[in-house]
C-alpha cells in the first residue's frame, strides 16, 4: 500500500513536470508573431487535463492522509489490530499473573503448618 502511494506522489511529480513543459510550449508559441493554433490547442490540452490528474491525486492523498491522522480505519492499517492485540496480551498476562498469586495465597492458606 505505502509502495502505491509513493508510486501516485511519483506519477504526480511527473505530471507537474508536464504541465511546466507544456506552459513553456504555449508561452513560447505565444511569443512568436504567427503561432499555430492547433500546436496551442493540443498544449492546452494536455496542460489541462495534466492539471486535473495532479488536483484528484493530491485531493485523494489528502483524504487518505485525513483518514490516517484522525485514526479512522482505513485501507492498508494494521497499527488499530495490533495495539489490539498487545493490549489484550498485555490483561492476558496481567490475568496470569494474578491467578498465580491466588494460587499462591491458595496453598499457603490450606497448607497446614506442623
Amino acid at each position: 500500500m505505502a509502495n502505491d502511494r509513493l508510486r501516485a506522489l511519483e506519477e504526480v511529480e511527473n505530471q507537474i513536470a508536464t504541465i511546466l513543459q507544456c506552459a513553456g510550449n504555449i508561452v513560447l508559441e505565444l511569443s512568436k508573431d504567427k503561432h499555430n493554433a492547433s500546436f496551442l490547442d493540443r498544449q492546452l490540452s494536455q496542460f489541462t487535463g495534466s492539471v486535473n490528474r495532479v488536483e484528484t491525486e493530491l485531493s485523494s492523498q489528502i483524504r487518505y492522509l485525513t483518514q490516517v491522522a484522525t485514526g479512522q480505519p482505513h485501507e492498508g492499517s494494521t497499527y488499530s489490530a495490533r495495539k489490539d492485540c498487545q493490549m489484550a496480551l498485555n490483561r492476558a498476562e496481567y490475568a496470569r499473573v494474578k491467578l498465580g498469586e491466588l494460587g499462591h495465597t491458595c496453598e499457603v492458606m490450606l497448607d497446614p503448618q506442623p
